[in-house]
């Protein structure tokens, strides 16, 4: 799903523009495997891992069944939503919150982007 991320949140000018002023990198984690996201004034560039002593600012992790959950196309309800699978105790924060609270929406839209994939 992450490979072709940047692609599809690059061409939605939508979420581009969400993601204006937003200068950070955060990890996702799907499983066992690592993404880290870098934006860069709203567009996304993602590097696979694993990585080690890489910084981030904040992290959303989760099992990768949660996650095809998450992405399907609609979603159930109860996984539509990062707070939804927070709720659930599906999925975590970590890292700075003020970073991830100040460009939700973003976040959310890039995470939700492979749905309409």
């Amino acid at each position: 799903m992450f490979e072709n991320l940047p692609e599809l949140v690059n061409a939605d000018p939508a979420i581009v523009r969400w993601g204006r002023g937003m200068n950070e990198t955060f990890m996702v984690e799907v499983g066992d495997d690592q993404y880290l996201c870098t934006v860069s004034d709203g567009k996304l560039a993602v590097a696979t891992g694993p990585f080690v002593m890489r910084s981030w600012s904040f992290a959303i992790r989760a099992k990768a069944q949660c996650w095809e959950k998450f992405w399907q196309n609609p979603p159930a309800p109860g996984w539509h939503d990062l707070f939804a699978l927070l709720r659930r105790g599906d999925v975590k924060f970590e890292g700075d919150q003020r970073v991830l609270m100040a460009y939700l929406m973003y976040v959310k839209l890039v995470l939700a982007r492979p749905r309409k994939a």
